[in-house]
């Protein structure tokens, strides 16, 4: 079952490792990322951050959807993270089926806008969270657990 579908541009940190991973008692990660794909160091550094009995499973956005699609429909529960809302949108057009996801850190660049503590959005990134809620997905953002949600989509209409 997929836990959580979660947008950070850190990937695995952390406010995952200690925030999410006890709240919602996963026992793998899925990392969708092409650049963590072809890179073992920086897979080795995220499967040395997480605690033990928790696997790491690090996929290229090309080979998730079949990936994510059968973890979806097994019990164990899974923590799905990818670097930004495009790769999110990409899953759930591929079918991968998630109700909600978790925007939980997109930090400064040139030409973005603040809606929250490290919650920064560029044009892409709110035309793919748009997207998303008219795909029926709820896009909430916090970056750990105890955070109150905010409703991202709201946000971005009320700086537009």
């Amino acid at each position: 079952m997929l836990s959580l579908v979660r947008i950070d541009d850190r990937l695995i940190h952390g406010q995952v490792v200690e925030g999410w991973l006890p709240v919602l008692k996963v026992t793998r990660v899925c990392v969708v990322s092409d650049a963590a794909a072809s890179d073992p160091v920086q897979r080795a550094l995220m499967e040395l951050s997480l605690p033990e009995g928790v696997a790491l499973e690090v996929v290229t956005l090309a080979a998730a959807p079949s990936t994510l699609k059968a973890l979806a429909s097994d019990p164990e529960r899974v923590l799905v993270l990818a670097a930004g809302p495009q790769e999110v949108l990409a899953l759930h057009e591929a079918g991968v089926p998630f109700p909600s996801v978790n925007v939980g850190g997109l930090h400064y660049a040139a030409g973005t806008v603040q809606l929250g503590k490290a919650l920064f959005l560029d044009e892409g990134d709110m035309r793919s969270l748009e997207a998303l809620a008219l795909r029926g997905v709820e896009v909430e953002g916090r970056a750990v657990p105890s955070e109150r949600s905010l409703d991202v989509v709201a946000a971005m209409k009320a700086k537009a």
